[in-house]
């Protein structure tokens, strides 16, 4: 099975999420603020990291360069309300392979970057 881990401070959000990919496929993790996260990390390979970019604690850019640093072979998806370029144009230099805005739906082209790794 292919690991997830959603970092997700909006609980609903992350419920709905790890509900949608368990339905795919995927064992699925949760964390719910910066630091959550990076204790998730460390205990195990996340294949695919759904990242909000507003988190308590650390930033999601900041838990990206990290989780990069860790795993580098991760796919690295921004899931947030902030559609901001400047923000995009660094999360792409930091490793993200997708960058989502909220409110987003559950097709399967939305997740393109989650289900097809050379998108």
């Amino acid at each position: 099975m292919r690991r997830m881990l959603i970092v997700e401070d909006e609980r609903d959000i992350a419920d709905c999420l790890q509900q949608f990919f368990q339905a795919h496929g995927f064992t699925v993790a949760s964390a719910f603020s910066g630091e959550e996260a990076l204790t998730r990390l460390e205990e195990g390979e996340a294949e695919v990291i759904l990242l909000d970019i507003l988190l308590p604690g650390l930033s999601g850019i900041e838990i990206l360069k990290r989780a990069k640093a860790l795993y580098p072979r991760a796919r690295v998806i921004m899931v947030t309300a902030l559609d901001r370029d400047e923000l995009r144009v660094q999360a792409h230099r930091y490793g993200a392979c997708g960058y989502i805005t909220k409110p987003f739906d559950f097709s399967k082209e939305t997740w393109a970057a989650v289900f097809h790794p050379s998108v």
